[in-house]
Parts: structure tokens; C-alpha cells; sequence
């Protein structure tokens, strides 16, 4: 019975409730990794990774062009390869 009152007391004072750890925060690198958005070939050659629809705009001679958009890097939107 006194065990009983000892335990019930303990933990009735806040000092001595057990506690969770918290949570670490995530790496970052893991972060950005997980973001929705698919790989694209641009034009140039190179990969990008795009998280926006791929679009077709008109250019400045008359032509249609698809691009991706919400890429990152420099250039939000990029010029696809077909």
C-alpha cells in the first residue's frame, strides 16, 4: 500500500513524469529529396528537377514550346527536350 501512495505521489509531481524525447529535426537535404516533382531532360542536355505541370507557350518566332516550370536552380522555367 505505501508503494502504491509513493508512485501516485511521484507521479503526481511534474518533475518526475517521464517525458518523450523530442523529435529531431530533419535533415535538410532528406527534406528537399522528399518534395513532390518529377526529373526532366532540358533542352541543354542536362537533368532538372521540376515540381510545376510542363506547359506549351508560345515563342517570340511563331513556334510552340514545352517547359517545365517550378524548377529549381536559377531559371524557373525550362525549355524541354522533345
Amino acid at each position: 500500500m505505501k508503494t502504491l501512495v509513493v508512485g501516485l505521489l511521484l507521479f503526481s509531481i511534474p518533475g518526475f513524469r517521464i517525458t518523450p524525447s523530442p523529435k529531431k529535426p530533419a535533415d535538410p537535404v532528406v527534406a528537399q529529396s522528399q518534395q513532390k516533382g518529377r526529373w526532366y531532360l532540358a533542352e541543354s542536355g542536362h537533368a532538372v528537377f521540376c515540381s510545376g505541370p510542363v506547359i506549351t507557350v508560345n515563342m517570340g518566332d511563331g513556334g510552340l514550346r514545352k517547359v517545365a516550370t517550378y524548377c529549381r536552380g536559377s531559371k524557373p522555367l525550362v525549355p524541354l527536350k522533345d
